[in-house]
């Protein structure tokens, strides 16, 4: 490619709605251009990226022995009523009429169209195992859009679905998906991490996220640096604390804390350590008619250590509290008589249900509120002031320096953005739109699925979050726009210097190499600034003064300085640098 044939548009400043360094390299290297709000044109320098993501990903998902189909993007609502994700996904499902009244879904993913497609074609186990996949624009209603490509509304997704006879051989199946996707990210040139994740909304019950270590991440990822255990915040298990519970030290009192309503200034106010006191959170569930319309509340009460926090994922999968809320103030009011900030589990007005974190369910002589504005009791102790806790969890967020839950060594946590996703889904779908086979005994059998998902376009934006400096971004070799961009300088002016960049252009395209050769006759400043902030990997510069003394100039994208090279083997030294 030449650059006077190509698409270049580059701008010196970030649009000011760009936020994060993503979002503002892709936006001033010409990659993306905004149509709406979370909605991107991928311009020609983008869309090379993106294809090249897409050519590695087809490339080890066919190697992994999966099938590429295309499934629409419109897709019936009737399908998605079946499992009840119609109803359940809420304003994220972009719902959509036809002329004729018929509901229809944009689709995030397409469990229940592949399961469609499998519910027709396979009758027996000997069909088994399949996985298909494709790579296919989605929408996402957010409803904040936000960082370009890391959050947009629509975006392509590599997602793929596997069917197999039963739970052993879906769990072959998984693993096999999972091998594939670090082949994957390892071609892909970047650091990343593989950690065990909760499943969410998509359902199962083993599942890993890769994520791309990256400080700007939004993810929290929990690691032992000492062993092999990663986990994401949500799924990150708080060990329960080794030893019994201290014995009772302190007389319980009701001291003033005027004007103290957190753990942390009530911790200073009385110069205590934050981990003795405890935070009281206060949920609601609801219990729903027909309608939807609450008959009954069950008000609850949580208790963590003043300096952790509550973690939803988990206190979510807590017995009973499953589609919590928080509870409103006149909840409050009604069942503690205080306000927030002053809230405990002593002197309440009505009874609660109470969930008690392992931290605390171990703490003597700790701090709460008294249920009385301006007071907090001190010196409470578990079996003297109140009762044992009937149940304790795991509810609270991990912290670096936590014990490791395999036992190897102590917890670190560095951010990270998901790039891919793989779930083992079990009969989640298969059983809600009654897919069956008829197994080895003659009898019907529902299929066993895994859904394996990779942003292709969210992992460029996470490529450049890794990958850039003060002039621009810096790809890896695998997903550059182009590898090589040969600058000649002045050529207009120097026959030999157009031959030269001519010539080696030609040599490169030849040995199939993705060079670009730059002739647009742009001054050598603002030429380097282009493809410094484009970021393509590896430059050589071809000027008059230069080649009369036998050398051209090479400098890879993250060299401070460019070096020098015999002119006569510039096509050698590129051959053996890109390991041609």
């Amino acid at each position: 490619m030449k650059a006077s044939q190509f698409f270049i548009s580059t701008l010196k400043e970030a649009p000011a709605d760009a936020e994060i360094v993503s979002h503002q390299l892709m936006m001033r290297a010409g990659l993306i251009k905004k149509l709406g709000a979370g909605i991107y044109n991928y311009m020609p320098m983008g869309l090379r990226v993106i294809r090249k993501v897409e050519a590695i990903v087809r490339e080890e998902m066919n190697r992994a022995g999966a099938i590429e189909m295309s499934m629409p993007v419109i897709q019936p609502a009737e399908l998605w009523q079946e499992t009840g994700r119609f109803e359940s996904m809420g304003p994220e499902l972009l719902r959509i009429k036809d002329r004729h009244g018929r509901d229809f879904v944009v689709q995030p993913t397409s469990e229940e169209v592949v399961t469609d497609v499998m519910r027709q074609d396979i009758r027996s186990y000997k069909q088994l195992p399949k996985n298909l996949y494709q790579i296919q624009t989605k929408f996402r209603d957010e409803r904040r859009p936000r960082f370009g490509l890391m959050r947009g509304r629509e975006f392509i997704m590599k997602d793929a679905y596997s069917f197999d006879r039963d739970s052993t051989a879906a769990k072959v199946s998984y693993q096999n998906m999972a091998q594939a996707y670090r082949r994957i990210f390892d071609r892909f040139g970047l650091t990343y991490r593989a950690v065990a994740a909760d499943s969410g909304a998509i359902g199962g019950d083993l599942s890993e996220e890769f994520q791309v270590i990256a400080a700007t991440g939004e993810d929290a990822i929990v690691y032992c640096p000492t062993s092999d255990y990663a986990a994401n915040m949500e799924k990150a298990e708080a060990l329960a604390p080794a030893g019994p519970r201290p014995a009772a030290t302190q007389a319980l009192t009701k001291t003033a804390t005027p004007g103290k309503a957190t753990c942390a200034d009530v911790a200073e106010l009385l110069g205590i350590p934050l981990a003795t006191s405890v935070k009281s959170l206060v949920l609601a569930t609801d219990q729903l008619n027909e309608a939807g319309e609450a008959i009954k509340t069950q008000v609850w009460l949580l208790l963590l250590r003043g300096d952790h926090s509550m973690n939803e994922v988990k206190v979510g999968k807590v017995a009973g509290l499953a589609g919590f809320r928080f509870a409103s103030l006149a909840e409050i009011d009604e069942h503690f008589g205080c306000e927030p900030g002053y809230l405990g589990p002593l002197n309440l007005k009505k009874p609660v249900k109470l969930v008690v974190d392992r931290e605390v369910a171990v703490l003597a002589d700790w701090v709460c509120g008294a249920n009385e504005a301006d007071f907090h009791m001190t010196g409470v102790n578990w079996g003297r002031d109140l009762p044992e806790p009937d149940l304790i969890a795991d509810i609270r967020n991990v912290v670096a320096g936590d014990p490791s839950p395999d036992g190897k060594g102590v917890l670190a946590i560095e951010r990270g953005i998901e790039v891919g996703h793989v779930f083992y889904l079990g009969t989640k779908y298969s059983q809600a739109m009654n897919a069956t086979f008829l197994g080895e005994n003659g009898k019907p059998q529902f299929l066993e699925m895994g859904c394996y998902g990779i942003g292709i376009t969210r992992l460029p934006a996470a490529a450049i979050e890794q990958n850039h400096d003060e002039r621009g971004i810096i790809w890896p070799d695998a997903i550059a726009p182009f590898t090589v961009v040969i600058c000649p300088i002045t050529p207009e002016r120097f026959p030999d210097v157009k031959a030269a960049a001519e010539k080696l252009y030609r040599e490169l395209l030849d040995a199939g190499v993705d060079v670009i050769l730059d002739d647009r006759g742009e001054r050598p400043g603002a030429m380097f600034a282009d493809w410094e902030l484009i970021g393509v990997p590896h430059r050589v510069t071809i000027g008059d003064r230069g080649l009369k003394e036998g050398h051209i100039e090479y400098q890879h994208r993250r060299d401070t300085a460019s070096s020098k090279l015999e002119a006569a083997g510039a096509f050698d030294f590129l051959k053996a640098k890109l390991a041609l």
